[in-house]
């Protein structure tokens, strides 16, 4: 009779032994198919931290870099120096902008035409070169807020006998291609111009300066700061003191889709160095009050 019991709580000990067994064992299979369900919560978060790169982001014509188009023959905007380095207002906001986007500036010195499309064409990201905003090229580019006001005047030889914008009827007037002051000058009397016949196109003010000294024109119309610089250089020409056309100077962008992002970042930088008084201080550093 003790034997039997014996056995009986023999086998009951082995009956627990492997109930419990089974119960570790599907613990533990348990346990690993609850894992991927907690590590599924940080799989999620880069999905969720990339929208806002895509958003904010932007690219250039040339990864890391912005390419500005310009003409630097209009100083004290743009010029070159002794070394053949583009100097001036335009370059060092550009050069500003530049940096507040952690990009390095570029700088295609082509002529005024050829850099209005550069940025059309998507050869540049913006350009700069005494721009105005005007409907034509709003068109075909679109444009930061201006930071800068342009005054077109005349220039004349000093014995000349135009006294003000009258005297320039029938006469021969230069002016820089594709510039507000050739589309003015060139447009119809009646729309304020002095017409086509009357005005011949050069590819900078360098060029038209150098035709009315020679004799070539009778007039140059070009910007008040350009128009002074050059006066100062060539003894024997002045500025008449009647203002032509006041105009504002802003950066032209392009208007592919693909450039809004861009345009924002570059637009936003700009304002923060206007509103910071940045632009006036390098725009003081070349144009000294009269």
């Amino acid at each position: 009779m003790k034997k039997l019991t014996a056995l009986l709580l023999a086998l009951c000990m082995v009956f627990a032994l492997a109930a419990c067994g089974e119960d570790a064992e599907t613990a533990e299979s348990a346990a690993p198919s609850e894992e991927p369900a907690e590590s599924a919560a940080p799989s999620e978060e880069p999905a969720e931290n990339e929208e806002p790169a895509a958003e904010s982001g932007f690219t250039t014509v040339e990864e890391g870099k912005l390419i500005m188009s310009t003409n630097a023959a209009f100083p004290p905007y743009e010029t070159t120096d002794d070394s053949g380095a583009v100097i001036g207002i335009d370059p060092e906001i550009a050069a500003l902008i530049a940096e507040k986007l952690g990009l390095e500036l570029v700088i295609d010195d082509v002529d005024f035409d050829s850099a209005l499309l550069a940025v059309q064409q998507g050869k540049a990201d913006m350009v700069m070169a005494g721009v105005t905003v005007n409907e034509d090229r709003l068109a075909v580019m679109d444009f930061t807020a201006s930071y800068a006001t342009g005054v077109q005047v005349v220039i004349v030889p000093e014995d000349s006998d135009i006294a003000d914008m009258d005297g320039l009827e029938g006469k021969l007037i230069g002016c820089q291609r594709g510039t507000t002051g050739y589309i003015y000058a060139s447009d119809t009397p009646e729309n304020g111009g002095y017409g086509d016949e009357n005005v011949i196109a050069y590819d900078n003010g360098i060029t038209a300066v150098e035709a009315l000294k020679n004799g070539q024109v009778d007039a140059v119309i070009i910007d008040n700061g350009p128009a002074k610089e050059f006066v100062e250089a060539n003894p024997g020409l002045k500025i008449l003191e009647t203002p032509w056309v006041e105009e504002e100077y802003a950066i032209g962008l392009s208007k592919a889709d693909s450039a809004d992002a861009l345009n924002e970042a570059i637009s936003n930088a700009l304002q923060e160095l206007i509103d910071d008084g940045t632009v006036q201080s390098v725009l003081d550093k070349y144009i000294t009050a009269e």
